[in-house]
């Protein structure tokens, strides 16, 4: 019986954070090395881990969450092996070598504590929907865990003059670094997302990547906020 399965068994550990498939990330966990993640995304582990619903770090930047684009969390710690998945969304793993990015929180997965991190509001779209749009910006030396329905593209924006133009609803994260404005478009309203009405675009620029998931979030990012 375990001769067919032997293809699925956990590799040897080679990095903090790693993808077993495309679907599940593993995390090697340490005393003092503790990580956030996603509330309900442990699917397995081994070894003697804890948790923390809503830590103290959490709860001091809980109050930005009332704009909708925050994420409950829980803190992990401990010495082992974390599973974790999110309904089998792809899992993308990144090293930030102290420098950040910005990322929906709904595709947010985990990431080390020791970063820095908070909600903000992105600059350049207040006055192009209601108060704009909020997002996790995440900093520092340590390792980042994202989610994408489906494969993701990561587009190399390039620093040149020309823009990258992204439906706001498949987007998922991108270089804090980067311009961002917003655009409207009237005659691509049938053609862009799955919306109605008008089409809405966000436009980067600037020396930076863009990561965009193959499918759009159920909800829309640009709506208009009290």
């Amino acid at each position: 019986m375990n001769q067919p399965l032997a293809g699925f068994a956990p590799a040897p550990v080679t990095a903090r954070m790693e993808n077993h498939g495309n679907h599940m990330l593993k995390v090697a966990l340490q005393t003092g090395n503790d990580l956030l993640a996603r509330v309900g995304s442990m699917v397995a582990y081994e070894g003697f881990i804890q948790y923390e619903p809503n830590p103290p770090a959490v709860r001091q930047i809980a109050r930005d969450w009332a704009t909708g684009e925050g994420a409950p969390l829980m803190k992990c710690s401990g010495d082992g092996l974390l599973y974790l998945a999110d309904y089998g969304a792809d899992v993308v793993v990144i090293n930030l070598n102290g420098d950040g990015i910005s990322v929906n929180a709904t595709n947010l997965l985990a990431f080390d504590a020791h970063l820095s991190w908070g909600v903000e509001r992105v600059k350049g779209l207040a006055k192009f929907a209601g108060q704009g749009l909020w997002n996790t910006r995440i900093s520092g030396q340590g390792w980042v865990a994202l989610t994408s329905r489906g494969t993701p593209i990561v587009v190399d924006c390039g620093g040149g003059e020309d823009e990258t133009y992204v439906d706001p609803d498949a987007l998922v994260a991108w270089s804090p670094n980067l311009k961002v404005k917003g655009k409207r478009s009237f005659k691509a309203q049938s053609l862009i997302g799955r919306g109605s009405g008008e089409a809405y675009q966000m436009a980067f620029s600037g020396q930076g990547i863009v990561v965009v998931q193959p499918s759009e979030d159920s909800t829309d990012r640009l709506r208009v906020r009290g």
